[in-house]
């Protein structure tokens, strides 16, 4: 792939972005409309209540028309580049449906459970029918231990890994800009991987991604002018996820991805530690907003994470590509 189309995709959404953003906020500044803040989180965070969210859909245009438009140019249109950005709209239109829920009767509470669940199962199992089409290996490669052939159980693994991780980054879309700055460092160690495998076509997908999100935080850092809503963080979550699978480093993503991990697991240590014993582990879940009950600022936390995460990256590049 030439140096200008490395360089143009990541351009071309950054672009679209930031034009289209301002916009965008305006439209739903003039209708009153914005984010319902949910009552358990932390009191400070009334305020920004009313600030306009679904951010995501715009990154998702950007991304989307980009990765097409570069895929065309370089001749890397195929099932893989198509699959990537169906991924990443579907995951999105579900995060749509749960943001408009939330609009439309203006509390935190979108979609039930279940039918975010069965959106995410239906996008991963089209996922897996494409990529099974296409020939990849369904060996998972384990480190320490090698590949382990999986045959019909991976279609099992391709809905835990995309369901799990499109909640991970969900979960973690707590903070201004925390989202935005993770997955600007995962999207980017998954770049490195897909250009060394010569993966061209997740390579533009990735660097789509890098450029509209360098965009969108522009907006989205603290103060947020605009959040990216349920839309965004499952669409980033989902493409992720199918971005480790098809560059065939599944498990590096829990190192690449260790704060969505953690931020995961503390929610789930938490619920499990009040049912079982009536105590919380933590002050507040998901754990970045412990570390603000602690007394650290959104910035602080925000920095601290994109450290962790870039630490995390970097160890799995370096034990990926020697």
């Amino acid at each position: 792939m030439n140096w200008i189309a490395q360089i143009g995709t990541p351009v071309v959404s950054f672009l679209i972005t930031v034009v289209a953003m301002p916009s965008f906020i305006s439209y739903f500044r003039n209708r009153n409309e914005g984010q319902m803040i949910r009552e358990e989180g932390p009191k400070w965070h009334e305020k920004k209540s009313g600030t306009p969210t679904m951010g995501g859909l715009i990154f998702i245009i950007a991304i989307s028309l980009s990765s097409l438009l570069f895929d065309l140019i370089t001749h890397q249109m195929n099932a893989t580049g198509l699959i990537l950005v169906f991924i990443l709209i579907m995951y999105g239109l579900l995060g749509f449906w749960d943001d408009s829920i939330k609009l439309m009767k203006k509390q935190n509470e979108g979609l039930k459970a279940w039918q975010k669940f069965l959106g995410q199962v239906v996008g991963a199992v089209i996922f897996f029918f494409v990529y099974h089409n296409e020939g990849f290996s369904q060996s998972l490669n384990v480190p320490f231990f090698g590949s382990w052939h999986m045959g019909a159980w991976f279609v099992v693994f391709v809905a835990f890994w995309l369901v799990g991780f499109s909640n991970a980054v969900n979960l973690s879309d707590g903070l201004d800009g925390l989202v935005s700055g993770l997955a600007i460092i995962a999207f980017g160690a998954y770049a490195i991987i897909a250009g060394v495998q010569h993966q061209f076509d997740v390579l533009i997908f990735c660097l789509a991604i890098i450029g509209a999100l360098v965009g969108f935080f522009i907006f989205n850092h603290k103060p947020a002018k605009i959040f990216m809503g349920d839309m965004g963080s499952l669409a980033l979550g989902g493409a992720l996820a199918a971005v480790s699978i098809l560059v065939h480093h599944e498990i590096a993503l829990l190192l690449i991805g260790i704060v969505f991990v953690c931020e995961t697991a503390s929610v789930i240590l938490q619920v499990l530690s009040f049912k079982l014993t009536g105590h919380r582990i933590f002050k507040m879940s998901p754990i970045h907003h412990h570390f603000e009950m602690l007394g650290w600022s959104e910035w602080k936390v925000d920095i601290v994470f994109w450290i962790v995460g870039l630490i995390g990256a970097v160890i799995a590049l370096i034990g990926i590509l020697g």
